[in-house]
């Protein structure tokens, strides 16, 4: 009995130092937990769970949408909210950049932010809102939840248009410059590879790849490592270099399934970008490309990556804020 308890003891200092652990039936991963708002608003999960299949079953793409901005947020500033935070006279903010002009379902945040308010004012963060709204919209199709979310992140309130460049990863980076990009966030190549499947749903832009069909070299070539076939099918699509407005979808014909179609593409040399194509360039990632094909493999693994995802550089205890509007920061 008595070594029982030293068992337990120590799990909770374990925790406590920021080892992930569990303690009294709540797991806790960097100051975030399990079941955070089961005292202070029970019905928090529900309530993002049901407003965000609802507005999933009348629009189909939305699981992409809010899974990009969730990623969106989490890489820039970590995950507290700051995508959402609306430009003022004195400052331009995230969604205004470049790389986030093509953002969306800041909507269904914001009704579901008002719904939490009118039932549990002050208490839930629009980062925690965000980051159950992304796992709710993707694991609609599905039987449960995907992946855990643990809770307790707290809003920022910072924005800025100019740091977005600088930590978002591009779709023109190559396997190094997308390992950097993850290392910075703590996130491994495992994690890359993983984290990439996501394009398995969702559409991109022309100009986003297309010198790889038009003028890779210059000389008006295409890129040698795209399959043939595709290129031409990808050429057909898009009006030219410069086509700012067609969109495509990442994983042929299966852009609203969550599925591994994309690590299947991939393996056909069917990747869409360039930092799709950047995962063949290395053994081991090729190797781990492989053993995601099976459906099985990605789902585990894809819940693993996103919880890291989730933590990173997040707000807890009183550092930051619990906004009442999404967009704006408290006065």
């Amino acid at each position: 009995m008595e070594t029982n308890k030293i068992v337990v003891v120590l799990a909770c200092v374990l925790v406590v130092i920021g080892v992930i652990g569990v303690c009294e039936g709540d797991r806790r991963e960097g100051g975030l937990r399990r079941n955070f708002y089961k005292d202070t608003c029970p019905n928090a999960e529900q309530i993002v769970k049901d407003l965000t299949e609802k507005r999933v079953s009348e629009r189909p793409n939305l699981p992409a949408k809010l899974l990009r901005l969730h990623f969106h947020d989490c890489f820039v500033r970590g995950c507290d909210g700051s995508v959402l935070l609306n430009s003022t006279a004195e400052n331009s903010a995230e969604r205004d950049a470049l790389f986030n002009k093509g953002l969306e379902g800041f909507d269904v945040i914001d009704e579901i932010k008002a719904e939490m308010e009118a039932q549990c004012p002050g208490v839930v963060s629009c980062a925690d809102i965000l980051a159950l709204a992304a796992r709710d919209a993707v694991s609609s199709a599905f039987d449960g939840p995907l992946w855990q979310v643990l809770a307790g992140r707290r809003d920022g309130t910072v924005s800025r248009k100019e740091e977005v460049s600088a930590n978002i990863p591009s779709p023109f980076f190559n396997l190094d410059q997308l390992k950097q990009n993850f290392a910075a966030k703590k996130l491994s190549v495992h994690d890359l590879i993983v984290l990439s499947g996501a394009h398995t749903i969702g559409r991109a832009h022309c100009n986003l790849f297309s010198k790889r069909v038009f003028n890779f070299s210059g000389n008006g070539d295409e890129d040698p490592s795209l399959n043939s076939d595709y290129a031409e099918f990808l050429k057909s699509e898009c009006r030219g270099l410069n086509d700012v407005t067609t969109t495509v979808e990442m994983d042929p014909g299966s852009s609203t399934t969550f599925d591994t179609g994309y690590y299947s593409a991939l393996l056909q040399n069917e990747g869409l970008f360039t930092s799709d194509a950047a995962l063949l360039t290395d053994d081991h990632s090729r190797m781990t490309i492989t053993h995601l094909v099976r459906e099985h493999e990605f789902l585990r693994e894809f819940a693993k990556s996103m919880q890291k995802l989730a933590a990173v550089e997040v707000l807890t205890g009183q550092d930051g804020q619990i906004r009442t509007v999404c967009g704006l920061v408290n006065s």
